[in-house]
């Protein structure tokens, strides 16, 4: 008798969400957003108002991670709900092959291969409107969102960072240049706008996918001297930073470009919203707002130079590329369809190829007919029932990054997080609910947990086919 009231009240709740017929969804997402990048998080210099003003009417995920530390992976993730490994595309497309390393780097996919379900395929056959604007970096022309299940593409081809920049002309084969001087942040904000004006008949995924705030760092004219003058203010003479392995992390979040590119992302964020409740489609409409990779903070050290990453992930360590943190843990706001809370957190560990099923159960669609998917239901959570049945989250890169990263994988089970580093053979355990700097590493103190986590981290890779580094021999 439990068990059926249960049930019922858990239906009650989830047909909540969809009682005004099939929802919308548009997911924003962001390119090398650190989790500390925005206020809602901590950050002081720079400024994200409508990004913390959404957050208070969504459910905002604390321990929420990217599926890989680089964005192909995590992007490839997002849209098939199977983890990079399974998707033999675990580096950034076509990746670094670095000369003269100590390991060869496994080879990766240098597309997302058609056979692949994703989510515009799958909303697609239900009669969505599927839309996507923005950066994709899954492969070169025949594997474009339009052959991935995409209605429009505005802007999506295979490289990885705006080619002619911010500012029009933007040298992008999908993208026509507008007037001189247009930002490209706000045009990929007027095309999803558009898109919604002329969608009112069928119901929507919008797939909004920034460049920014990818390199190359370029400051928004209309915001820089705000953020300038913010710094005079503060009278900070030199940037601090620290040794990270192979790289050098900032430490300080005071870069005036960085932030004025942040602080124009904010306001188109608050356009897109603003026109969802103007066309009165706001409350039926499920908002994802994340990350595909923690915030660019830790470059490789160079002979000549110190090199000055454009952001710091602090309290987090590492950043982009790196499996520290830094590099994976990203910010995570989703506002579901007629949504009644003000706000609440969840705690639970999250990652990235948890969308796929959790946008398809939001949708009433069945995820059986899709294949093996790794990510999990995300729904209990969204309305507070329950938790997911996962024990454990891992990452596989085995691959050199222009970070300073060398090749390595590592695990989170509960708050226990072990990474294992392939060149030097050695393997670091953190505690991450005492210890989220992850500056105490326990792995002499606790050796049958690194056993323990060792064993569970290849199991997992086995039964995701992961591919391995191999020793070069003609390392000199």
């Amino acid at each position: 008798m439990y068990k059926k009231a249960a049930f019922l009240l858990l239906f009650s709740l989830f047909f909540s969400f969809s009682k005004e017929g099939p929802q919308n969804f548009v997911f924003i997402l962001v390119d090398d957003l650190g989790w500390s990048d925005v206020g809602y998080n901590g950050s002081i210099f720079y400024e994200t108002p409508q990004i913390d003003l959404l957050s208070k009417s969504s459910v905002r995920f604390t321990n929420a991670y990217a599926s890989g530390s680089v964005c192909s992976p995590s992007r490839a993730a997002i849209l098939t709900g199977k983890h990079p490994a399974r998707l033999q595309i675990t580096d950034w497309i076509p990746g670094q092959r670095p000369a003269n390393r100590k390991l060869d780097c496994p080879p990766i996919l240098n597309q997302l291969q058609l056979e692949e379900s994703t989510i515009a395929e799958v909303l697609k056959e239900h009669n969505y409107k599927t839309f996507f604007a923005g950066k994709w970096h899954l492969g070169s022309q025949t594997y474009f969102p339009e052959q991935q299940g995409f209605d429009i593409n505005i802007g999506g081809h295979e490289k990885g960072s705006p080619p002619g920049g911010y500012y029009s002309p933007y040298k992008n084969p999908e993208l026509t240049d507008g007037p001189e001087g247009e930002y490209l942040t706000d045009r990929l904000t007027d095309e999803s706008i558009g898109f919604i004006e002329n969608t009112q008949d069928k119901p929507f995924f919008l797939y909004l996918n920034y460049y920014t705030v990818h390199t190359p760092i370029q400051p928004n004219t209309a915001y820089i001297k705000k953020f300038e003058d913010k710094l005079k203010l503060l009278k900070i003479n030199e940037r601090q930073y620290k040794t990270e392995g192979n790289g050098i992390s900032m430490l300080d979040q005071y870069n005036p470009a960085y932030a004025s590119m942040l602080y124009a992302l904010d306001k188109n964020v608050g356009r897109l919203v603003a026109k969802l409740k103007e066309a009165k489609l706001y409350e039926n409409t499920t908002i994802i707002f994340t990350s595909d990779n923690g915030g660019l903070s830790t470059l490789e050290q160079n002979a000549n130079y110190i090199p000055q990453a454009p952001t710091s992930s602090l309290p987090l360590r590492g950043g982009k590329g790196w499996l520290y943190e830094g590099g994976i843990r990203v910010p995570l706001l989703i506002k579901p369809a007629h949504y009644e809370e003000e706000f609440q957190k969840v705690n639970e560990p999250v990652i990235g190829h948890d969308f796929f099923p959790t946008i398809l159960s939001l949708a009433n669609i069945s995820k059986t007919n899709y294949g093996e998917i790794d990510g999990e239901n995300l729904t209990p959570l969204l309305i507070n029932k329950g938790k997911l049945d996962r024990k454990d989250l891992f990452w596989h890169y085995p691959h050199y990054h222009g970070s300073g990263w060398t090749p390595g994988a590592a695990i989170r089970q509960g708050n226990w997080k072990l990474i294992e580093f392939y060149e030097s053979d050695t393997v670091e355990l953190y505690n991450l609910a005492e210890d989220l700097s992850e500056t105490n590493d326990l792995s002499e103190i606790h050796p049958q947990k690194v056993e323990m986590l060792s064993r569970r981290l290849r199991e997992l890779q086995q039964a995701n086919n992961a591919k391995y580094t191999t020793v070069n021999k003609g390392f000199k």
